[in-house]
């Protein structure tokens, strides 16, 4: 498929490579661009990009920025078509990622409630016990094996964890894990992703309807009992929201994990100083956030009229990522530094998790799983090392994820 480029700026957009053989490169050539960039996603999509700390939060909060797709001048125009394969992302149905205003704030308020600091905190002892059990099971390997802690431990954590607050069965999971590799991917074929996004939406409406049956201690069931007390949240709204959920709240702490880990064994001095306690883990995790963060772009807001951005203007009509990737090493907000890991790093401000109104949520779960895991795995395996090169790690097909097939690391 191809769209109309707009040529206004003299600069040639950035094309996102669909198969993310160098992500630090590419996020590099967007800040160069600007921080307004002009790139064409995978698929041969056009639009812009926000590549700098400050227009990025600036953007955030405008009001002008809307996530309603019926803005998009190239949706109305019918040149997005039904099986482009990210179209799960620009257009996952109504939930509080899809909507704007107030009825933003309603359903975000009803997820506030159910996912509060309280329930949050009443999963720790869960995290601990589900992290002692896998590294629990690591620890049987026999010594010197390649293990692949992507799979062995990074994913099932979070998987379980999200799995747990959402009531989630984990008979369900190895088909929601395959579902979802398609959904992210750019190299999912087009005849496959109407199916896809249909089996999606069942597997999920299967979930809220059982818990309509039989409701329990979850977020799905808090969902269903506030619509049920006189809101209007509708099936579909709850259906969305449970799949934007689990989404985003499993695919972001792996990458958190994963990244960290690989951070640290590419940087042994900054791992010699975590692990002799003199920089807390906290640390580690903002500055993995920051430097390698677990969202590359996220798709997609629309412009509702036109926006200056700097010197550049966002038009009317059109779509807006943002390139957490690049904005996270933006020298003018971190300074001369901004590209080196540095957990001693004195101030450690990013804006990995949104900002403004559709922030994630699920940031405080997130750092606190990897709070927990981070710890656990190096108190356990404090001799782990990468079984290959940082140059032989693979990065999945993935244009919103930073994303890794697996890691295969030694435990020591």
């Amino acid at each position: 498929m191809t769209c109309p480029i707009d040529h206004t700026a003299t600069a040639g957009p950035v094309v996102l490579d669909p198969f993310v053989t160098d992500l630090d490169g590419e996020s590099a050539r967007l800040r160069e661009a600007g921080p307004l960039a002009r790139v064409v996603l995978p698929g041969g999509v056009p639009c812009y990009a926000v590549t700098r700390h400050a227009e990025a939060r600036a953007l955030l909060t405008d009001a002008r920025l809307v996530k309603d797709i019926e803005q998009w001048g190239a949706w109305q125009r019918g040149e997005i078509p039904l099986d482009w394969p990210l179209i799960g992302l620009a257009n996952p149905g109504k939930s509080m990622l899809t909507v704007d205003g107030e009825e933003h704030r309603r359903l975000r308020t009803l997820v506030a409630q159910a996912l509060t600091a309280r329930r949050v905190e009443r999963l720790r002892a869960g995290i601990e016990a589900l992290t002692t059990g896998l590294l629990d099971r690591l620890a049987e390997r026999p010594a010197g094996e390649t293990v692949d802690l992507k799979a062995e431990f990074a994913y099932p954590l979070p998987m379980n964890v999200v799995g747990e607050l959402m009531g989630v069965d984990a008979a369900d999971h190895p088909r929601m894990k395959a579902l979802f590799d398609k959904f992210f991917s750019t190299q999912t074929p087009p005849e496959e992703v109407p199916q896809m996004m249909a089996d999606l939406g069942a597997l999920f409406a299967g979930i809220v309807a059982g818990k309509k049956e039989s409701p329990g201690d979850d977020l799905t069931s808090a969902l269903i009992e506030a619509s049920e007390d006189g809101d209007r949240l509708t099936t579909e709204e709850i259906t969305n929201t449970l799949q934007l959920m689990v989404a985003a709240g499993h695919e972001t702490t792996i990458s958190l994990i994963v990244n960290a880990v690989v951070a640290l064994e590419t940087h042994p001095e900054q791992r010699a100083l975590v692990l002799k306690g003199e920089v807390p883990w906290e640390n580690v995790i903002e500055e993995t956030l920051r430097w390698s963060t677990p969202t590359s772009h996220v798709l997609i807001r629309f412009a509702s009229e036109d926006v200056q951005v700097g010197d550049r203007v966002l038009p009317k009509g059109e779509a807006l990522i943002v390139s957490h990737g690049a904005i996270g090493r933006d020298e003018l907000q971190h300074g001369p530094t901004a590209g080196d890991f540095d957990v001693t790093r004195e101030t450690i401000r990013h804006i990995s998790f949104g900002h403004g109104p559709h922030v994630c949520p699920g940031a405080a779960l997130s750092r606190l799983e990897a709070s927990v895991a981070l710890p656990a795995l190096y108190a356990r395996f404090p001799e782990l090392r990468l079984a290959v090169g940082r140059e032989e790690l693979r990065n999945k097909p993935v244009v919103t994820q930073n994303d890794l097939f697996d890691l295969p690391v030694v435990l020591g």
